[in-house]
């Protein structure tokens, strides 16, 4: 069966182009201007604008936290995902505290399997670093597990040593370590000076985690990446300061890649302080930050210094976050996001001018996929590709409510926003999946494993 897409601008990390797209099975066959209809089905895309399936490179789905679990689970989680144009999410497996890896990568391929709407993959999260840990490290690869996260707080943090000796151990496998940079010293210190002088809502929660917990955890992170020599992966950067940190390890050579979230651009921390407990829905660590923090970071995607956005999606229903009434340490970190980042980063960022469309492709799927080891089979429009595309309404105008969206959180943090620019339908290797807001055909979605990464 062949399908062409017909009339619409493609968007590449190159540019937006006037070109017809023929696709054949679940691959793009042919680019081009004014192909023939011969045998195919016609999709008009007039008017339309037809992206890369996006990729979202830091999801949490059916994930253990804080004696609960996730609302999203990789049904509802991927549900959601790919109504929003996000055509696969690489998850984090965890090994938990006495497991193998092995045992960790089977339990998410356990809550993953004929569940999922979008394709997907697993980065292992590593909690517990043994001398057996690293004997299985080889199987990962082969098991089409490439990267790999570190905590530098939370109770599955690595010490300095550990995260020295994971360093050494992946670099001749050629592995990419993604890690949360937070300093725990810091933050317990900080949030038991402030429970005990009676702030116990969330407006501590910003007060315990500060800017410089974040910079000096980079700081720490680069200086032992830097000694070991490999590539890192800043992990949700949220501060001008951490910025400031990763531009000093560039400009002495380092090779260091970064995250950031839609979060840490569009939300601030004055978020905390709505009243009757609300502030709760916006609990995520890092915390959201100054204003200040957002321009620095808005201009690094638009200088390229951010090499991709993800969305951290952890969601908790309002229930869920009211576990920690009394003591904001206690409160679930994490937010929905999964559907909002594509609509987010083209209304706030293409719209606005804040950032260019082939920006918008590059940061949101064409570099997830080279990063992570899914390119060119996903991330980009091209002959040989998977044919998973996004034909997006520019000139739709809609308010993001919890009614529009479909996380199992009941939330949206974007309540009310406007938006410009709309999912029409989303096509996952070359089945149209999505169209008019409906999901046409759930639990399409398939493992995918990923090779060696590198932008």
């Amino acid at each position: 069966m062949k399908t062409l897409i017909r009339g619409g601008t493609v968007v590449t990390e190159e540019g937006a182009f006037s070109l017809d797209l023929l696709l054949e099975g679940e691959k793009i066959l042919r680019m081009g201007r004014n192909l023939s209809t011969l045998g195919a089905e016609v999709v008009d895309a007039k008017g339309l604008l037809v992206l890369p399936g996006m990729i979202d490179a830091h999801t949490h789905m059916d994930l253990p936290v804080c004696g609960t679990v996730t609302a999203d689970d990789f049904e509802t989680g991927t549900r959601a995902a790919i109504l929003g144009g996000t055509t696969c999410i690489v998850d984090f497996a965890t090994q938990e505290k006495g497991e193998t890896l092995a045992q960790g990568l089977q339990n998410w391929h356990h809550k993953a399997e004929g569940k999922s709407s979008c394709d997907y993959g697993f980065h292992m999260a590593i909690s517990e670093w043994r001398p057996d840990v690293q004997m299985e490290l080889p199987e990962m690869f082969r098991e089409g597990v490439s990267s790999f996260k570190l905590y530098l707080t939370y109770s599955n943090q690595v010490t300095d040593r550990e995260l020295y000796d994971i360093l050494t151990a992946l670099k001749p496998l050629g592995g990419l370590v993604g890690v949360h940079c937070e300093n725990s010293g810091i933050i317990d210190a900080r949030a038991a000076q402030l429970k005990a002088q009676g702030v116990t809502g969330p407006e501590g929660h910003p007060l315990s985690r500060p800017d410089d917990a974040e910079a000096e955890a980079i700081h720490r992170l680069l200086v032992i990446a830097s000694l070991v020599g490999i590539p890192v992966v800043i992990v949700h950067l949220s501060t001008r300061k951490g910025l400031e940190e990763i531009r000093q390890a560039r400009a002495r050579g380092q090779k260091v890649y970064v995250e950031s979230c839609p979060q840490y651009l569009l939300l601030d921390h004055s978020r905390y302080l709505e009243p009757d407990f609300a502030g709760a829905k916006y609990i995520c660590s890092p915390p959201l930050r100054q204003k200040g923090d957002q321009e620095a970071l808005w201009e690094a995607l638009a200088r390229e210094e951010i090499d991709i956005v993800s969305t951290d999606h952890c969601s908790f229903t309002l229930a869920q976050k009211d576990a920690g009434r009394g003591d904001f340490s206690k409160i679930p970190g994490g937010m929905p996001g999964v559907e909002e980042r594509l609509a987010l980063l083209y209304t706030y960022g293409v719209a606005q001018g804040r950032i260019s469309l082939p920006q918008l492709v590059t940061h949101l799927a064409t570099n997830p996929a080279r990063l992570y080891g899914l390119y060119p089979r996903k991330g980009v429009l091209r002959p040989g590709s998977d044919a998973d595309i996004v034909l997006w309404d520019p000139k739709a105008s809609w308010t993001m409510s919890a009614q529009t969206q479909h996380n199992a959180a009941g939330y949206t943090p974007y309540e009310g926003w406007q938006m410009q620019g709309r999912v029409k339908a989303v096509y996952l290797r070359g089945q149209k999946v999505v169209e008019g807001g409906e999901l046409l055909l759930p639990y399409a979605g398939q493992y995918i494993k990923r090779g060696k990464g590198t932008l």
